[in-house]
């Protein structure tokens, strides 16, 4: 899923902001050593000790037994707390570029931020700054020039 907007720079260029979600975590730079899995295994023997937890507890409850709804929407809760936390934790790859001119040459910016709510901010501060001083990014930026 990706996010693209056209935006007028201060020095008459139109760029291109787009955001996009990384589905896996990519190794670059210095995170490639410490890029190692750190508990995908462990994901199957949890989830299936709680999905054993809730088949015993409904399959041996006598017949006259009354579940409180509220017990219902913790179990929701709980089983999906994990995916939503996961998919908003994602990171996000940003990128502005802009063709050259005869004037300017062609600039492509991009940098990556992790999880939805940062991105947005990030694209906002790009755009702004596109706006205000005709460069997306700064010296603190996540956002840096490729070429």
């Amino acid at each position: 899923m990706a996010r693209t907007r056209q935006v007028n720079a201060a020095d008459g260029r139109r760029w291109v902001v787009r955001q996009r979600i990384e589905w896996t975590t990519p190794a670059i730079g210095d995170d490639f050593e410490h890029d190692v899995d750190g508990g995908r295994g462990a994901v199957v023997p949890v989830l299936s000790a709680v999905v054993l937890f809730w088949t015993l507890l409904i399959v041996w409850a006598p017949d006259g037994v009354h579940v409180p709804w509220w017990l219902w929407l913790f179990a929701v809760v709980g089983i999906g707390f994990f995916p939503l936390r996961w998919l908003n934790h994602r990171p996000y790859t940003i990128v502005a570029e802009t063709a050259g001119s005869h004037e300017y040459p062609a600039e492509l910016w991009t940098g990556m931020v992790r999880g939805r709510s940062a991105a947005r901010e990030e694209v906002r501060i790009v755009i702004r700054s596109l706006q205000g001083r005709a460069t997306p990014g700064h010296a603190d930026s996540p956002i840096q020039p490729v070429r």
